[in-house]
Order: C-alpha cells, then sequence, then structure tokens
C-alpha cells in the first residue's frame, strides 16, 4: 500500500505534482494550489492510501520535484 500526504497549506502553486501524477493530483482553480484527490483535509494534511504499488513512482516523483517539499510517499 502507498500512503500520500500533502500539507496543502504550504503549497506554492508550482504545478509539478500534477504534472508528474496527474491521476493523483491536480491544481485548484479556486486558489492555485495542489489538491491530493480523493482526500479530505485534517489538520491540514491530507492522506491518500492507495492499494497497488503502481502510484509509488508517479507519487514519488512528484514529491521530489515538490520545491517546499509538501508531499510525503510511503510504501507499507
Amino acid at each position: 500500500m502507498v500512503v500520500v500526504t500533502l500539507q496543502r497549506d504550504k503549497c506554492i502553486g508550482c504545478n509539478y505534482c500534477a504534472e508528474f501524477a496527474p491521476e493523483y493530483f491536480r491544481m485548484s482553480k479556486k486558489d492555485g494550489k495542489s489538491v491530493l484527490l480523493k482526500t479530505i483535509d485534517k489538520k491540514g494534511f491530507y492522506t491518500l492510501k492507495i492499494p497497488n504499488a503502481e502510484a509509488l513512482e508517479p507519487c514519488d516523483k512528484a514529491a521530489k520535484a515538490c520545491p517546499v517539499k509538501i508531499i510525503t510517499v510511503k510504501m507499507i
């Protein structure tokens, strides 16, 4: 299982996450910040649990490309 977490409040809107992992990230038209799809806010952290390992590579690329390092990706 892949666990992806986004600290949305710190997002600067660079769009790298949506570029590298478009099936998991989108840019909000409302405020220009990243949105981790199919998640809810828990104190500024958005977490997505993905059962298949196929999500690891694109989400890991998105996390490494993020200039403010607000995306974490773990394999559990």
